[in-house]
């Protein structure tokens, strides 16, 4: 097995409990879980080939993966965060994928692009322990990320990357710092991480060996653990003509994500 896909899910999010288990009414009028529409972003991604479990500890959402017909993994509750789950969940399976692809369960408009891109690029280099892709934001985005700032809402990450495209740092503040700005000298040098990661077993293996660090307690992203203990992650740019990507965070992102599952239309 070249590559797999493992949605890590729970249901006690401390900013949105539950939040796995939402309805999200698409361009036809249709209410599916969140859960259902990762799963559904994550078999376009597969194209029916790359294996797809849902990692959870919750057997609400077991119950409501095995519905839709996802191959279910139950992990164990003391889970601080998403790579912590899908270590265990390909420890506790058996899983011998040389890539691994951690698609999280709260981006249900992850263009399949961006996983075949992430794999692509490991594929490509297989010196690289782990990638993850970055977007450069429209003036829209970088709004939306301002606002919940402004509002006091803990809402999206963005990242910036050297020349050689590895991740300097990512936060939940909006960075660089524009003063407020969406457009800087004609561009938007904001960039927008999506939530998406693929690791070589042994990045997923030291991972569950170190401690969480100071900067990954303060800002809550777990990939920042990575940077602290000197593992480079390649960012991998990608982009989406037409398309809004957005992550639900809070209860206030559902009729965002819900405006932009009918401006695509997205079933």
């Amino acid at each position: 097995m070249d590559a797999c896909i493992i949605i890590p899910a729970r249901y006690a999010s401390t900013r949105y409990p539950g939040k796995p288990l939402v309805a999200l009414t698409g361009a036809g009028g249709e209410a599916r879980s969140l859960i259902e529409r990762s799963v559904l972003a994550a078999r376009a991604a597969s194209g029916g080939v790359i294996p797809i479990y849902v990692a959870t500890d919750d057997a609400r959402i077991a119950e409501e993966a095995a519905r839709i017909g996802a191959e279910v993994i139950m992990t164990s509750e003391s889970c601080r965060n998403g790579t912590e789950r899908v270590a265990e969940a390909v420890a506790r399976a058996g899983i011998t994928a040389d890539i691994v692809v951690n698609l999280q369960g709260d981006a249900p408009l992850t263009p399949a692009h961006f996983v075949t891109a992430l794999i692509e690029a490991m594929r490509a280099d297989p010196g690289c322990g782990m990638a993850t892709p970055y977007l450069r934001c429209d003036a829209e985005t970088v709004e939306n990320l301002l606002a919940d700032r402004r509002a006091g809402r803990v809402g999206a990450t963005t990242v910036v990357a050297d020349r050689a495209g590895r991740a300097l740092y990512f936060s939940k503040e909006v960075i660089p710092f524009t003063n407020g700005r969406g457009v800087v000298d004609g561009i938007v040098p904001v960039f927008h991480h999506v939530g998406v990661y693929a690791y070589r077993p042994a990045a997923l293996a030291a991972y569950q060996a170190w401690e969480p660090g100071p900067l990954e307690g303060l800002e809550g992203l777990e990939q920042l653990r990575f940077l602290e203990n000197g593992h480079p992650i390649r960012m991998v740019e990608v982009s989406a003509p037409g398309a809004m990507f957005w992550e639900l965070n809070n209860p206030s992102d559902v009729p965002l994500i819900e405006g932009y599952l009918k401006r695509m239309g997205w079933a």
